[in-house]
């Protein structure tokens, strides 16, 4: 829908500058009133005006749905007269055809998007779905689920495959939005007052901007206190908000650095803060959870080790504050060089003349 807009406006998408012209976007997924208020509600998040909407035409097919090879020929009768720059198909699932994992079954199947971009001289866009399971050991045209007849028909192929957010990671976001929140607030009421951009990830600082920038404001406590409710509704969505990378295959077009992204529903918004995080690999994912084992299981027999130390010193001590090391290693039933690597590791006994002494 992102993209249907920028199309119909002939603005940008993830940073990529769109064409204007019209869209006829075939909805297979969500119900009539939900879309056209998911379209209304885009623009608003985008913050643009609405004045090419009428380049936008919807066809509600959800309930109504056929088969892609029946849906064609009245799609074609449909968008005939339309001159349409693209058509887009949203979601594909719905229409399949065939078996997916079938090569030959979805030859046919991708051979209607050729017939109708044909037909009608226009770009054919359609989602599809990814396969089950983390994306990350896999190159970008494999994730598409199904025959591979998907990562070779297409001329472009752009994934959008979920990042993962740890809780650094989600704080540092948190804080990010509710500083951008401040310093719109600010530009909104006191549009004098410079917040310079070193102070843009430090809500101290930005409550010092806030109170400075509204401290001669008329009605001030009651400006503040909605800033402050509209505040804490920024941070709890921002706890929701889920990254994305944005890659692309194209078949007629230099590839293009890989985007990141936020999605703040309802619409993706670029950040490039987010480019050093790995897509999750399960392999990587399963060779971190062995070497955690690894070190767990270690960390655990050096704790014991350590504990038995600790325990035969006790029962061998007799007063001194020493314990020859060939009478631990007898108790312990090892060798006597095992006693002085414990020692060794132990922060709190020495070896002294063959002895095993506790430090002062």
């Amino acid at each position: 829908m992102q993209l249907a807009i920028a199309i119909a406006e002939g603005t940008t998408w993830n940073g990529f500058q769109c064409e204007q012209g019209r869209v006829l976007y075939v909805n297979l997924e969500i119900d009539p009133n939900s879309a056209k208020k998911r379209l209304v509600d885009i623009y608003k998040a985008m913050g643009i005006n609405h004045n090419n909407i009428k380049n936008i035409d919807m066809w509600n097919l959800r309930g109504k749905t056929t088969p892609m090879d029946k849906l064609t020929p009245k799609l074609i009768r449909r968008a005939q007269d339309g001159h349409y720059s693209a058509i887009i198909i949203d979601p594909i699932y719905k229409v399949l055809t065939g078996d997916e994992n079938s090569a030959s079954d979805m030859a046919k199947f991708v051979n209607q998007f050729d017939k109708i971009a044909t037909e009608l001289g226009s770009s054919v866009i359609y989602a599809h779905h990814f396969s089950k399971g983390a994306q990350g050991g896999k190159s970008s045209m494999e994730r598409s689920s199904g025959s591979g007849v998907f990562s070779r028909d297409p001329d472009s192929i752009l994934t959008a495959t979920p990042l993962p957010v740890d809780e650094n990671l989600r704080t540092t976001h948190v804080i990010d939005e509710e500083c951008h929140f401040i310093a719109g607030e600010i530009a909104k009421y006191n549009p004098d007052h410079q917040v310079p951009e070193a102070d843009m990830m430090n809500t101290r600082k930005m409550d010092d901007h806030l109170m400075s920038a509204f401290v001669d404001l008329p009605n001030k406590q009651v400006l503040l206190q909605q800033i402050a409710k509209k505040r804490q509704q920024v941070k709890e969505q921002a706890a929701l908000h889920t990254a994305w990378r944005l890659e692309g295959t194209l078949r007629e077009f230099p590839s293009f650095r890989p985007i990141s992204y936020w999605f703040k529903y309802p619409v993706y918004e670029v950040d490039h803060k987010l480019d050093t995080v790995a897509i999750e690999n399960p392999l990587e994912a399963q060779k971190q959870k062995w070497k955690t084992g690894v070190q767990n299981a270690n960390q655990s027999k050096h704790d014991k080790t350590q504990s038995d130390l600790e325990e035969a010193f006790n029962i061998l001590n007799d007063g001194s504050d020493s314990v020859a090391a060939t009478q631990m290693a007898a108790y312990l039933e090892v060798k006597r060089t095992a006693i002085y690597y414990r020692v060794k590791q132990n922060p709190n006994y020495e070896i002294v003349d063959g002895n095993v002494t506790k430090k002062k």
